[in-house]
Order: structure tokens, then C-alpha cells, then sequence
């Protein structure tokens, strides 16, 4: 394998701005960041309140493992050809109106669940649901590109996606109370009403920076001190030539169908193992998603970090990735503890480490890509992810249906990362940027 350059030359110089950044240049940057973390756990509210209301939905309309997995398969489905369409979207709309249109769409489809009768009109409404909800990481990862130097992207990056976690934390508290009060289907179409908020407060503040008149001139200096990027834009046939696009997306493809593993079946692993309902597995699952929203946030700031300490890009991400790889790797033995919290905790250090994986796996578009291309590469990883949950989903819902035991299913999770991180640094081994021209 290709050693990883530890020390770029320039980014000591570069850290050394970001140390005052928090206190001297203005914050308004991370006013964007905040709108797209509440996106971000608005969308995981949507998309983890079936794996919530499982029981609940298979016992009054009659599934069993693989009717749940086909309700999961076509979810994924849409959204890989949704990620896909909608990196191409976001390059051409840009972030605002871009990610309007797809809040709009998956909260149409998230509102629908509550007046499915069957697994049909499940499915069709989760594919709506999947095709707007796969805007809202092109999106986002656009807005961080325009509005952060590449030493804070992946902090920013990690401080939106740990929306996901949030959002998952919010699931179980809020989404009984609810179904318990006016049953689930009331639970889809209240909780679709109230996240139009976030769509009048994105229409209204988000602009490309040197569109907003608030900005301070050493912000603004702050956010465009990389050097020129001409924004080229490259097509989606003339990107798929690109080791450095495949080092994206195989990690994409290798480490996604782990997080909807995470997502769409720790609360049926919870239930089934510890005899937990829907008022009983909300703590631990928030106690699960809060440890991930720690991880999201710790794996952006350890390579930031190491940026700023004069390391390269390339090591920064990847050592980080690396130290994530092996901390998922105790989730085999999950299955294996009698103690509900022992067992909560292994859960929760394997999303903890997932997500500050991903944190820096999201970054590496805009470490190697024009800006213009960056919702592009994001898009075809999506999908290329997505493809990978599929083949997840059917593969999980067989097992279980099979033998009822999860042994297989995590030997496959704690496995995963160290292959995805040996596949990223071969296609890419210094992440270097590619030539457009």
C-alpha cells in the first residue's frame, strides 16, 4: 500500500487562522451549519420512525421479517436513484433551492405513511420519502463547501451529521408519546406538519456568503482563504473515470448498509433480546444515538485538529477513519451480553465510531474535487450506498427470517470499515485533488 504524507506543507500556516476563528472573524457560518443539522435530524426523525413503530405497524397490518425488509428495499431503492438525481440538482440549482425542493418531496412522502392501509401503499410512500430525503446530504455537503475552509469542513460536516443522531435520539422519546395518544398513523402526519418550520427559516436565511450583507469582511476572507477553485463542474460519465470518485463510493457502498443496519433494526434487536416494547427501548435507544452524536462530532474535529497541527489532509482523514474501523468492531458481541446497558453501550460505540467515519468519509468530495463537482461525487457515492443498504436490507430480512439470530449480521458490521478504509487509501492514497482539465 501507498504510505499516507503526514505534513502538508502549508497547513501549519493555515491552522494557525482557525485558532482565532471561533473568537475574531464572526460566527455566521455556523448559523448555516446549524440549519443543516436540524435538516439533518428532521430527516432521521422521518426516516427512523418506521424502525420505531415496527411492532406496532407489523402487528395491525400483518408482517413478518421479509414484508418489513421489502418495505426497507424500496425505500433504498428510490433513495439511490434520488442521491443520484439529486447531487446533479444541487450542482445545478445550488444548496437553497436545491435542498427546498428536496425537504418538500420527503416530507410529502413521510406524511403519506399515515394514511397507507397496507404494504403496498407503505412502500410507495417510503418511496417518496426516499427520493426526497436523499437531497439532503448533496445538499448539505454543498452548503459546507461554500461556507467553510477545507480545515473546518470536516468539523462542519460532523456538527450536521450529528443531526442524525439527534434525530434519532428525538424518535423514541416524542413518536410514543404520540402513538400511544392518537395512534401511528396521527404520529407520521403531526410530526410531517411541524418540520415546515425548518423550510420557512431555510428560504429565508440561507445565501452563498457573499450574498449575505451580515457577513463581516474577515469572515468572509476566513471562508474563501483555500486557494481559487474555478467551481468547473465535470459530468457524471467523465467522473466515473475517477479512481478518486470510486474511492468515494465504495466506502459509500461498503460502510452505508452498516448505518441502516444501525437504524432500521436496533430497535427489533432491542425488543427481541431484552423483552423491550414501545414505551420501554426509548432510553436506550437514546442513549445509543446520543453516544453516535459524540462520535459524529469527535471524528470532524480529530482530523480538523490534526489539520491544524499541520498534517495532511490525507493522513488526518484516514488515521481517523482507521482508529473508527477498529472500535466498530466489538458490536459482534453485542448479541452475546445479558446486561441491557452492557450491551447498549457496544451498540452505541459502534455508531459513535460509524458516523465519525462518515464525517470524514463525506469531507474527502471536497478534499479531491472541484467545488462545482463536489454534489456530483456525493450523489453517485449515495447512490452506489444505497445500492449496498438494499442488498443489506433483503440479506438481513432473510437471516432473521431464517434463523432468528443476528450472529452473521454483526460478524458482517464489525467487519466492514477496515475493508472500507483499505479500499479508500488503494484507489486514493494521498488524496490528491483531481485534474479537471
Amino acid at each position: 500500500m501507498a504510505s499516507i504524507n503526514m505534513v502538508d506543507p502549508g497547513a501549519a500556516g493555515a491552522g494557525s487562522d482557525g485558532a482565532g476563528a471561533g473568537g475574531t472573524i464572526g460566527r455566521y457560518r455556523w448559523l448555516i451549519c446549524s440549519l443543516l443539522f436540524a435538516a439533518t435530524a428532521i430527516n432521521y426523525v422521518d426516516r427512523q420512525m418506521i424502525g420505531v413503530l415496527k411492532p406496532t405497524i407489523s402487528a395491525e397490518l400483518g408482517w413478518n421479517e421479509t414484508t418489513y425488509a421489502d418495505v426497507i428495499f424500496w425505500f433504498q431503492a428510490a433513495y439511490a436513484i434520488g442521491y443520484l438525481s439529486f447531487g446533479r440538482i444541487v450542482d445545478v440549482l445550488g444548496a437553497r433551492i436545491g435542498y427546498s425542493v428536496a425537504f418538500v418531496i420527503w416530507t410529502l412522502g413521510h406524511t403519506l405513511c399515515g394514511f397507507a392501509g397496507n404494504a403496498f401503499q407503505f412502500s410507495a410512500a417510503r418511496v417518496v420519502l426516499g427520493l426526497g430525503e436523499a437531497g439532503n446530504f448533496p445538499a448539505g455537503i454543498k452548503a459546507v463547501s461554500e461556507w467553510f475552509p477545507a480545515k473546518e469542513r470536516a468539523f462542519a460536516t460532523g456538527v450536521f451529521n450529528a443531526g442524525a443522531n439527534i434525530g434519532a435520539v428525538i424518535t423514541p422519546l416524542i413518536v410514543p408519546i404520540i402513538t400511544i395518544a392518537f395512534g401511528w398513523r396521527m404520529a407520521f402526519i403531526i410530526t410531517g406538519a411541524i418540520s415546515l418550520v425548518w423550510l420557512v427559516a431555510w428560504i429565508a436565511i440561507y445565501r452563498r456568503p457573499r450574498e449575505v450583507a451580515k457577513l463581516s469582511p474577515a469572515e468572509l476572507a476566513h471562508i474563501e482563504s483555500d486557494p481559487a477553485d474555478p467551481a468547473k463542474k465535470i459530468g457524471w460519465i467523465k467522473l466515473l473515470g475517477y479512481r478518486e470518485t470510486w474511492a468515494y463510493a465504495l466506502g459509500k457502498f461498503l460502510i452505508d448498509p452498516i448505518w441502516w443496519l444501525f437504524l432500521f433494526w436496533t430497535p427489533d434487536f432491542l425488543a427481541k433480546t431484552y423483552n423491550l416494547d414501545l414505551k420501554s427501548f426509548g432510553p436506550p435507544l437514546v442513549a445509543i444515538y446520543l453516544l453516535s452524536d459524540l462520535g459524529s462530532v469527535a471524528g470532524g474535529w480529530s482530523s480538523s485538529k490534526l489539520m491544524k497541527r499541520g498534517y495532511s489532509a490525507n493522513f488526518a482523514r484516514k488515521i481517523t477513519m482507521l482508529a473508527c474501523a477498529f472500535l466498530v468492531m466489538p458490536i459482534f458481541f453485542a448479541q452475546y451480553v445479558d446486561n441491557l446497558w452492557l450491551a447498549v453501550g457496544i451498540v452505541g460505540l459502534a455508531t459513535a465510531a460509524h458516523q465519525a467515519f462518515s464525517a470524514n468519509l463525506y469531507t474527502i468530495p471536497s478534499d479531491m474535487f472541484p467545488r462545482g463537482a463536489v454534489g456530483s461525487v456525493v450523489g453517485i457515492g449515495g447512490t452506489v450506498g444505497a445500492i449496498g443498504g438494499m442488498m443489506m436490507a433483503k440479506f438481513t430480512g432473510y437471516i432473521l427470517q431464517t434463523t432468528g439470530s443476528y450472529t452473521l449480521i454483526f460478524a458482517v458490521a464489525g467487519s466492514t470499515y477496515l475493508i472500507a478504509i483499505t479500499v479508500v487509501h488503494l484507489l486514493s492514497p494521498r488524496l490528491a485533488r483531481v485534474d479537471a482539465d
